[in-house]
C-alpha cells in the first residue's frame, strides 16, 4: 500500500458538512491539498449512508487521497472501505477487526501512550492523540499536552495524528514535533474559502 498517512486530515461533521453540500465541500478540501478525508456521521443508520460512503470514497480516490470511515466497523468491512477509524469503545475489537478489514486502521488514543503501544502491537496503521486545544465539535474532550507528540514520535514506529481544536494559528505547536497528520474539522468547514484554508494548512505542514 502506498503511504497515505501524512499531511492534512479533514473530518466531516453532520452540522458543518450537511448532506446537501458535503460532496462539494469535500472536493474543495481535496483540491486544496487534503490527503485524508474521514466521514463521521453520528446521526444516520448504516443503510442510509452506504451510497454516500461509496461516493466519497470514489471522490477521494480520484484525488489520490485516503478515505476513512469513522466507527462504522461492519459497514467498513462490507463496503471494503480504504480506511476505518475507531475509538475507545472498540479497543476490545481491534484484533478481530484486523482479520476481515484490509484497509488502513486508525485508533484514537486521546492522551495515552501506553494504549498507543498496545494498538501498534495489534497492527493498527496509525494512532491519533488529542484534543490539543478546546474544540467546538467536542467541547467536553479533555485537553492533552502537546508534549505527547514528541513522546509518541520517540516511542512508536507507526504514524501519529493530532486532533482537537487545531487551526492555522496554533498548528505550529504540533508541527515542531514532526507530527505525521493533523486532523481538522471546524477551521476547515467554517472557512469562507475551504480550498484556500486547506492550502494554508498544506503550506504550514510542509
Amino acid at each position: 500500500m502506498l503511504n497515505k498517512l501524512n499531511g492534512l486530515y479533514v473530518i466531516t461533521d453532520n452540522t458543518l458538512t450537511p448532506e446537501n453540500t458535503i460532496l462539494e465541500q469535500v472536493e474543495k478540501a481535496l483540491i486544496g491539498g487534503a490527503k485524508i478525508v474521514q466521514y463521521r456521521d453520528k446521526v444516520n443508520k448504516d443503510e442510509d449512508i452506504e451510497k454516500l460512503v461509496l461516493t466519497l470514497q470514489s471522490l477521494c480516490r480520484r484525488y489520490r487521497a485516503l478515505f476513512v470511515l469513522n466507527d462504522r466497523i461492519d459497514l467498513a468491512i462490507k463496503l471494503q472501505c480504504d480506511g476505518l477509524h475507531v475509538g475507545k469503545s472498540d479497543y476490545h475489537r481491534i484484533k478481530d477487526i484486523r482479520i476481515p478489514f484490509l484497509g488502513y486502521l486508525g485508533v484514537s488514543c486521546y492522551g495515552d501512550i501506553e494504549t498507543a503501544k498496545k494498538m501498534q502491537d495489534l497492527r493498527v496503521d496509525y494512532v491519533a492523540f488529542g484534543a490539543f486545544f478546546s474544540s467546538s465539535t467536542k467541547p467536553n474532550a479533555d485537553v492533552v499536552d502537546t508534549d505527547i507528540i514528541k513522546k509518541a514520535k520517540e516511542q512508536l514506529d507507526i504514524p501519529v495524528c493530532a486532533i482537537g481544536g487545531i487551526t492555522t494559528e496554533n498548528v505550529a505547536d504540533l508541527t515542531k514535533n514532526n507530527i505525521d497528520m493533523v486532523a481538522v474539522i471546524s477551521d476547515i468547514w467554517n472557512s469562507e474559502d475551504i480550498t484556500k484554508k486547506c492550502e494554508e494548512f498544506k503550506k504550514l505542514l510542509g
